[in-house]
């Protein structure tokens, strides 16, 4: 079983309290391809099927791990710049196409990019990383970065309990039924996302050209 998968993180936060949760997301937001997103749902839906409490430490872990990671992230951009994110991003998941799709969005957006990065997965790993790289005045980029975090973690934090309570009481036909429509939800917002990220890069690739 490889250390980083879902399943050992979520037995090793069950071990060791929700720090983990915190250490994984900000590693993510530094640029690593780690499945923080998965890890929180899952953790906190753990403990909505065990009925624990809890819950606020792993929102808040997870929010504190979004912004100093991020922080970190927008340092190691500014510092390394655009030549070595183009040399070396493809070792932590970092394609061109993935850089050019990220600096078309950043330089129209800006700050929104900072903000709505938190909850779009190519985004994820690459916002803090651009944001610095195209010396974005770090204080404005710490309030959206602050913004994004914290509303990140509360939303799928609190989703994911949620989720966790309703499994213990899904033989009711309610239950089966939120079941089914979360189901559907989640594979349109899946599908959705894939089909804009394709015609975003391609916009950006006409708009920018290949860098």
């Amino acid at each position: 079983m490889s250390f980083w998968s879902e399943h050992h993180l979520v037995h090793l936060v069950a071990t060791y309290g929700p720090g983990l949760i915190g250490l994984v997301v900000g590693l993510e937001a530094m640029g690593l391809p780690l499945p923080a997103e998965s890890l929180m749902i899952a953790a906190a839906a753990s403990l909505g099927t065990a009925h624990k409490p809890g819950i606020e430490w792993v929102v808040l872990a997870a929010a504190a791990g979004a912004i100093i990671g991020d922080n970190i992230g927008y340092l190691l951009g500014r510092t390394l710049g655009w030549r070595a994110l183009r040399r070396w991003g493809h070792r932590v998941g970092l394609s061109n196409d993935r850089l050019l799709l990220g600096a078309y969005l950043f330089r129209r957006h800006g700050g929104k990019v900072v903000f709505l990065g938190r909850f779009i997965a190519f985004l994820r790993t690459v916002s803090a990383l651009l944001a610095g790289a195209n010396r974005m005045d770090w204080r404005w980029f710490l309030v959206c970065n602050a913004a994004g975090g914290v509303l990140w973690a509360c939303i799928y934090g609190l989703a994911g309990h949620w989720l966790g309570r309703a499994v213990t009481r899904i033989a009711a036909p309610v239950g089966i039924a939120l079941g089914v429509v979360a189901v559907g939800v989640m594979v349109t917002v899946v599908l959705a996302i894939r089909r804009n990220e394709h015609a975003l890069l391609e916009q950006a690739k006409r708009e920018m050209g290949s860098r």
